[in-house]
């Protein structure tokens, strides 16, 4: 895919993510918003994976870390051709396999059930481990919440991936500055992220996560580095995409209403004509 059509694919994911939440009730928006043009890049560019074939032994893994933001995955999964993107609206509903969490065991691209803050990137450390001591080729890829690196096990994690050279080992820090209690910087503050990760002995790339051409360029990055993990800081705006979510901690975990969900997808109707006119 070109720039423009990974473009307008990122805002069909976003407007995938205001159906699914509105249709719940509940979920979390801002996060899942804030990371869709990742989301769409890896698994529409940079990704090894096959929809026909979700368990395929050579292909690429993603461990969604900051399992919460699971509206933005399904989404994405669904424009991949996982699964039906109807059944979106089936989000946190009993009975329906797409759960307020990813669950590996019931839905078609998801390689890890994750939730619990700090310990997607473990599993992502311990798949990468598993393949250079099988000698496969395959690359792992896992999305961080900024909120979510103040967990210790994060740390823990990356300390280990830099011992063990993981260069098949990328991590995104999907930083919005905003996490549930507000910003990062009130809560506990992480900054400066890109130098952690660097004492952590990481290749380190910083870039706005919401461009698709810095993120086409680190990725590509990502690749040539030998001997050590890449960690992407991807500086994003949370709720990106919709006016009044937007830069707002309290969409953090709310669902609109369907006076703000007609707006939303409004805005995103808007930001879809524009691209198409580029």
């Amino acid at each position: 895919m070109n720039k423009s059509e990974l473009m307008k694919t990122a805002n069909e994911v976003r407007k995938g993510i205001i159906e699914a939440v509105h249709s719940a009730k509940s979920g979390h928006p801002g996060g899942s918003l804030s990371a869709a043009d990742i989301y769409t890049y890896l698994f529409f560019e940079e990704m090894n994976i096959d929809p026909k074939d979700p368990k395929k032994a050579d292909r690429d893994r993603f461990v969604l870390s900051k399992g919460h933001t699971a509206p933005g995955y399904y989404s994405t999964l669904a424009h991949r051709g996982f699964f039906p993107v109807e059944d979106l609206k089936t989000l946190r509903k009993t009975g329906s396999y797409l759960q307020g969490h990813p669950d590996m065991k019931h839905i078609p691209g998801v390689d890890m059930s994750s939730g619990s803050l700090g310990q997607g990137i473990s599993a992502a450390v311990g798949m990468a481990i598993s393949a250079k001591l099988s000698g496969d080729s395959y690359r792992v890829y896992t999305l961080l919440g900024d909120g979510e690196i103040q967990e210790g096990q994060v740390w823990e994690a990356s300390m280990l991936a830099a011992h063990r050279h993981l260069d098949n080992l990328v991590v995104i820090v999907d930083n919005n500055n905003l996490q549930i209690d507000g910003a990062i910087t009130d809560v506990n503050s992480p900054y400066p992220i890109d130098k952690k990760f660097e004492a952590f002995n990481f290749h380190v790339i910083n870039i706005d996560g919401n461009n698709m051409e810095e993120i086409d360029a680190a990725f590509k990055e990502a690749k040539g580095v030998k001997g050590q993990p890449t960690a992407i800081i991807a500086k994003t705006i949370k709720g990106k995409g919709v006016s009044f979510m937007e830069n707002q901690a309290s969409w953090h975990g709310t669902a609109p209403n369907d006076e703000q969900y007609e707006t939303a997808m409004s805005d995103l109707e808007k930001v879809g004509e524009a691209l198409c006119q580029k």
